[in-house]
C-alpha cells in the first residue's frame, strides 16, 4: 500500500490542475483477489458508492452519501479493484463538455485549455491523465464515447440491458448505460467482463450468457462486413477528422474487411428525437429533488410552492433547468402527442433501420465526434452547437445497440476517435475490431 499511497498523493496533486475528481476515497487496501487486483479505478459521480459522497456534480446533492453500492461497484470490489474516488461530470450527466459541473470544469490532459468531452469527462481525463488505470462512465447519448474520443482513450457503451443500472442516479432511463473506459481495448474488455453481470434488482437488466471478451480480441476480421454511413460524414465534420477516420477504414479493408458505403436516412432525425426523449425523461426523474424528500433544503418559506421553487432554483445549474423546462413542455397537455410521441415513433424507425443494416453487415463505422476537442467556453453560450456535438453518437442509444470509441489518430496533438457500432449484445465484435484498429494504427498499447 505504501507505493499506492505515494501515487495517490501524486494523483491528488495533479488533480488540482485537471479537476478529474470531485471526491477522493479513503484509500484502503482491497484484499479481494480477482481480475482487477492491483488496478485503480475512477467512478463517475452519478454512480452510488456506499459511504462515499455521490453528488452528480450538483449542489442539489452536494452532501449526499449513499448507504449502498451500485451493482457495478460491488462487482468491482469483488474483483479486487481499488476505487480512488468519484469523477467529475456534467451536472446530472447533462452535457457534452464537463463544463456544467457545480465543482468546476474538468480540463483535457492533452490540452488544458480544451474540454475533455462529456458528460463522463472526469472519468476520461482521469484515465488519459494517468490519474486512474480504469474508469466507469455512463452514456445517455454519447457521454462515454465523446470524452473517450476527446481524451484519446477507449470507451464503450454496452447494449441496453447488458449492465445493471441499479445504483445509477437516472437522467434518461430508457437510454443510459454504465460502461467501461480504459487506456486500451484489452483493459476495456476486461472491465466489461467484470461489470456485465445479471442483476434482478434492475428490471431492464437482461440475463444473457456471460462472454469472456478478452478471448475475442484477436479474432480474424477477414470477410467481416462493415457499413460506413454517409450521414456520419455530413456538414460540420472536421476535414481532419474525416481524413483520419477514412484512412483507418481503408486499413481495415486492407486487412480483409469488406467495406461498403450506405445511407441511413432516418439518422437525420436522431438528434431531435433523442433530445425530446432525454429531456422528457430528465424532467420526470428530477421531479423528486425538491429539497423535502431529496436534495438541497434552502430553509423556511411561506408555503410549499415557494420552498419547492427556491430549493430547485438554488440546487440546479442552468443547463439542468433548461432541460427540465424543455422536457416538461414536451410532456405537457397539448404537446405530448406532437413532440414526445412523435419522437418515440422516430426512435422505432431508427431502431428498425439498424436491424435491417445488421442483417447484412457485422458493424457500422464512422467518426465518434465530428470535431476535435473544442476550447473551454467555446460553446457554452450556444447550446444548439453544443447539442450538435452528439450528432454521431445518439442513434446508438435510441436503438439500444452497443458502440465503442477507439483512438485512431491525432491532429495538432489532439486525439481523434473512430466509432464502431454493432447489433445487440455483439460487444465482442466491437472489441475485436477495436483491437485490430490499435494494431493497424500502431499505437503503443499500455
Amino acid at each position: 500500500m505504501s507505493q499506492l499511497s505515494s501515487q495517490f498523493e501524486e494523483i491528488k496533486e495533479k488533480n488540482q490542475t485537471i479537476n478529474a475528481y470531485i471526491t477522493f476515497s479513503d484509500l484502503s487496501d482491497n484484499t479481494s483477489n480477482g481480475k482487477l487486483s492491483g488496478k485503480t479505478i475512477a467512478i463517475k459521480d452519478t454512480i452510488s458508492t456506499a459511504g462515499l459522497r455521490t453528488t452528480c456534480a450538483s449542489k442539489m446533492l452536494e452532501n449526499y452519501i449513499p448507504p449502498f453500492d451500485a451493482h457495478v461497484v460491488s462487482l468491482l470490489k469483488n474483483q479486487g479493484a481499488t476505487i480512488l474516488g468519484k469523477a467529475n461530470c456534467d451536472e446530472f450527466a447533462m452535457g457534452s463538455s464537463t463544463e456544467h459541473s457545480a465543482f468546476g470544469v474538468t480540463r483535457n490532459p492533452h490540452d488544458l485549455e480544451r474540454v475533455p468531452g462529456g458528460s463522463s469527462g472526469g472519468s476520461a481525463a482521469a484515465v488519459a491523465g494517468n490519474l486512474a488505470d480504469l474508469a466507469l462512465g455512463s452514456d445517455t447519448g454519447g457521454s462515454i464515447r465523446c470524452p473517450a474520443s476527446f481524451c484519446g482513450i477507449v470507451g464503450l457503451k454496452p447494449t441496453y440491458g447488458l449492465v445493471s443500472r441499479y445504483g445509477l442516479i437516472a437522467y434518461g432511463n430508457s437510454l443510459e448505460q454504465i460502461g467501461p473506459m480504459a487506456k486500451n481495448v484489452h483493459d476495456c474488455a476486461l472491465l466489461l467482463e467484470c461489470i456485465s453481470d445479471y442483476d434482478n434488482r434492475d428490471a431492464t437488466c437482461v440475463n444473457t450468457k456471460k462472454i469472456k471478451y478478452t478471448e475475442h480480441l484477436d479474432d480474424d476480421i477477414s470477410n467481416m462486413k462493415i457499413a460506413v454511413p454517409k450521414e456520419f460524414f455530413g456538414t460540420g465534420t472536421d476535414p481532419k477528422v474525416e481524413e483520419t477516420v477514412r484512412n483507418t477504414i481503408d486499413k481495415l479493408a486492407s486487412e480483409g474487411a469488406i467495406v461498403e458505403e450506405i445511407n441511413i436516412e432516418s439518422i437525420k432525425y436522431s438528434l431531435a428525437a433523442y433530445y425530446i426523449i432525454a429531456m422528457s425523461e430528465a424532467s420526470s426523474n428530477l421531479a423528486r429533488f425538491d429539497g423535502l424528500r431529496y436534495g438541497l433544503h434552502t430553509g423556511k418559506s411561506k408555503d410549499w410552492n415557494e420552498l419547492f421553487s427556491n430549493n430547485r432554483k438554488s440546487g440546479f445549474g442552468f443547463e439542468v433547468k433548461r432541460r427540465i423546462m424543455l422536457g416538461t413542455f414536451a410532456l405537457s397537455s397539448g404537446y405530448f402527442d406532437e413532440y414526445y410521441i412523435k419522437a418515440q415513433k422516430v426512435r422505432s424507425i431508427i431502431t428498425n433501420d439498424f436491424k435491417k443494416i445488421f442483417d447484412k453487415f457485422d458493424a457500422i463505422v464512422g467518426p465518434t465526434m465530428p470535431t476535435l476537442p473544442f476550447k473551454l467556453g467555446e460553446k457554452l453560450t450556444n447550446p444548439l452547437s453544443m447539442y450538435m456535438s452528439d450528432i454521431d453518437t445518439v442513434s446508438a442509444n435510441l436503438a439500444g445497440i452497443p458502440s465503442i470509441s477507439v483512438p485512431c489518430g491525432y491532429s495538432d496533438n489532439l486525439p481523434i476517435g473512430i466509432q464502431i457500432m454493432s447489433s445487440h449484445f455483439e460487444e465482442k465484435t466491437l472489441l475485436n475490431l477495436g483491437s485490430k484498429i490499435e494494431q493497424i494504427r500502431g499505437f503503443d498499447v499500455e
